[in-house]
């Protein structure tokens, strides 16, 4: 896992990431995980459009790489506003618990084994923005990742139905963790914000509000705890009775409904043990498949993450938890 740190504003790190990848001999012309076809250049120049009205300082963000790497700005708005909107191999499990002692995000992120090296851990303190330390399979958008003011958030991917122009998954998730101070602010962002690409969002904030989101273009559904529980969870498909219409029995979602029911039972099961030990076992599978894939196969879990929002700490394994140990990350100072 590559670790980056940006600090300044919006252009300067971009200019300044997309020169260092020059310098190494890598250019961002081209996406190893699909190919950039001409309706993935047409979508993200309609997307375009509704980032300068939201989200306009990722515009800059990604001209700055753009003119630091010498590659068309064009061809990175297709790369990275495409993304999620079409087909993408990308899965993920998360959850999260807010009791009177504990209040935890978990999240898997699995995705190719090829691309393991590129993945990034970065740690953004940029001006006029809330600093936050994210992770991501790609770069500007964000997976998952916690903020100064202890909002945690992460995404799991669904089989898009239909898409439209506006922010994906990724870019959404990064506009909350730099706009946003609680679970709160989200809901009322994301009920504002134009979405473009089908997605759950899980958040938790440091007072112990967490949900889970599941949307599109079309709908928004908020999952919060069932009377008697303090947790939520999701994997790769919609749950909810108003948005199962939009559930894909027919793809390969690297298992994900064994996934939720693994994360869920374990939860429901051990109301009285919700502690960071817990939620790591759950994630390296001690309660059933979350992430015993067979790498042989191309496919992996590539880093698992806790925010551990009463602590204020981060732990964070890169690669798989089964096999690996997680380290914390002491470098965000939470307030």
């Amino acid at each position: 896992m590559y670790h980056g740190r940006f600090v300044g504003t919006h252009y300067n790190v971009g200019y300044k990431w997309g020169s260092l990848l020059l310098k190494k001999g890598k250019s961002l012309d081209y996406c190893p995980a699909f190919e950039l076809t001409e309706d993935r250049y047409a979508f993200a120049k309609e997307c375009v459009i509704e980032y300068r009205k939201h989200f306009p300082e990722v515009l800059e963000e990604i001209q700055g790489i753009a003119d630091g790497n010498k590659v068309p700005t064009e061809t990175l708005h297709a790369l990275l506003f495409s993304m999620y909107c079409f087909e993408l191999d990308n899965k993920c499990t998360c959850f999260a618990v807010s009791t009177d002692d504990e209040i935890i995000f978990a999240r898997n992120s699995d995705f190719l084994v090829s691309l393991e090296k590129l993945y990034m851990n970065c740690l953004y303190n940029l001006k006029d923005c809330y600093s936050f330390n994210g992770n991501t399979t790609a770069f500007v958008q964000m997976e998952d990742g916690v903020n100064i003011h202890g909002l945690a958030v992460g995404i799991t991917f669904v089989y898009p139905h239909l898409r439209k122009p506006g922010l994906n998954a990724g870019m959404l998730s990064r506009y909350f963790l730099e706009k946003c101070k609680t679970t709160g602010e989200v809901l009322t962002a994301l009920h504002r914000l134009p979405v473009a690409s089908a997605q759950t969002f899980t958040i938790a904030d440091k007072s112990g509000e967490i949900v889970v989101v599941e949307c599109n273009p079309s709908e928004i559904a908020v999952i919060r705890p069932r009377d008697g529980e303090k947790f939520v969870a999701t994997a790769n498909n919609f749950n909810s009775e108003k948005m199962k219409a939009y559930r894909n029995p027919g793809i390969d979602d690297w298992r994900s409904g064994e996934r939720y029911q693994t994360v869920y039972t374990a939860l429901e099961q051990n109301k009285d043990g919700y502690t960071v030990a817990f939620a790591r076992d759950v994630l390296a599978g001690k309660y059933g498949f979350t992430c015993q894939y067979n790498r042989k196969q191309g496919a992996d879990t590539v880093w698992s993450v806790i925010y551990d929002l009463k602590r204020k700490q981060i732990w964070r394994v890169e690669g798989n938890p089964a096999r690996k140990c997680f380290k914390e990350d002491s470098r965000l100072k939470l307030i």
